[in-house]
């Protein structure tokens, strides 16, 4: 359809679409639509028709979401419609066909049963070009080890906009391995899983993935029923496509720093615990926490693990845990908030605790060997 047709004012698109089919889709974009923009544009959806399905696109620029649904196209054409007032529209509106029609000065009609609504658009010229997925270097990943590796690694990654290189997560993928790996420069989370095929991948194939894309990804692929993703990436951009949906993303610049030289190497002291009890216990105690810190002691003696935590604001508190260490006793601090989101992404699994002495990083995994080599370091803190 000629651009000029759309410039000067002419009625052009006009679609039907099912209530459901379009909610579907305007609830996956949530998550890209800028919110407090300064480029009015990027508060708006581009909506292109064509054959027999509408395109959505939602950006901000770092990130953008490409997706469809099938629909009657009467006119075929283009449109920007804002997108959280659509979203919050549609919603309310029962569940029948949707008429959506492009009207003169980049209005947009919208027409379900006895609900007929204006909304002000803009300029489909105004909306940012995307770039293309690539037609080389694709690679295949299985969607549910995408999925598990992003939950396991993706809340340890810096919110600290300084830290910029660790405003992701490492990705490597090697031709029968796949690696990830966060930190935010007080705890690193690792996880490897190997025996997986990776065609076209030699040697190791480096990603830094932003992490605002590693949430979107995340519910993503948990609302997609589909067994592998495509994974690309050019120059500037990373390119995820999950079924019928497009997910890019600027790249990180930059290098991730060299994990492998914190991994520990001689942790002997090793404790099996109850992954829900240990939870468990570690919430009441950091109740009394310093808020700031969120420092917790953690005091090993024969037969027994301790926590005690206190503040001169809200008082002091202790619980124990039985467990099979016979070592000698020492004693260690660690964050709160950093011990509990690791046990929270094993699900409560039983777990082991293995450390050197108090000054050393502490390591935690699962106890049962699985399919997944999942390790997770904390600094300790000086308590």
């Amino acid at each position: 359809m000629p651009v000029e047709a759309i410039a000067t004012g002419t009625t052009a698109m006009e679609i039907t679409v099912g209530r459901v089919e379009l909610m579907r889709e305007l609830a996956a974009t949530q998550g890209v639509v800028e919110r407090k923009t300064t480029i009015p544009i990027l508060s708006n959806y581009l909506f292109e028709a064509s054959g027999d399905k509408l395109s959505l696109t939602a950006t901000d620029l770092d990130l953008s979401l490409r997706t469809s649904c099938s629909a009657k196209v009467k006119k075929e054409g283009a449109c920007t419609v804002p997108a959280r007032k659509l979203h919050d529209y549609v919603r309310l509106l029962p569940d029948a066909d949707i008429t959506i029609k492009l009207l003169e000065n980049h209005w947009i009609s919208i027409r379900c049963g006895r609900s007929n609504t204006k909304m002000v658009g803009m300029a489909r010229s105004n909306f940012p070009g995307l770039p293309s997925f690539p037609t080389a270097g694709v690679v295949k990943i299985p969607a549910q080890v995408l999925r598990g590796m992003i939950a396991k690694t993706g809340f340890a990654i810096a919110s600290e906009e300084s830290r910029y290189t660790l405003n992701g997560a490492l990705m490597v993928l090697k031709p029968e391995s796949m690696t990830m790996v966060a930190t935010d420069g007080h705890r690193l989370a690792h996880i490897e899983r190997v025996g997986e095929k990776f065609e076209g991948v030699s040697g190791e194939m480096k990603t830094l993935v932003p992490k605002k894309a590693m949430d979107e990804l995340k519910s993503l692929l948990d609302s997609a029923d589909v067994d592998e993703i495509e994974f690309g990436k050019d120059e500037s951009t990373l390119f995820f496509r999950i079924g019928p949906r497009l997910l890019t993303s600027r790249q990180l610049t930059g290098q991730f720093p060299n994990y492998e030289a914190v991994l520990p190497k001689d942790n002997t002291k090793s404790i099996n615990l109850n992954g829900d009890a240990l939870s468990a216990a570690i919430s009441r105690v950091a109740q009394f926490a310093d808020e700031r810190s969120r420092a917790v002691r953690i005091k090993l003696d024969k037969g027994e693990l301790k926590l005690s935590a206190s503040s001169t604001e809200s008082g002091e508190s202790e619980d124990s845990l039985e467990t099979d260490y016979n070592g000698d006793s020492f004693t260690i601090g660690f964050n709160a908030q950093y011990i509990l989101e690791f046990l929270k992404a094993v699900g409560g699994a039983d777990v082991k605790l293995e450390l050197k002495d108090a000054q050393s990083a502490g390591q935690l995994r699962p106890a049962e060997g699985e399919d997944y080599k999942y390790r997770y370091i904390v600094m300790p803190m000086r308590i």
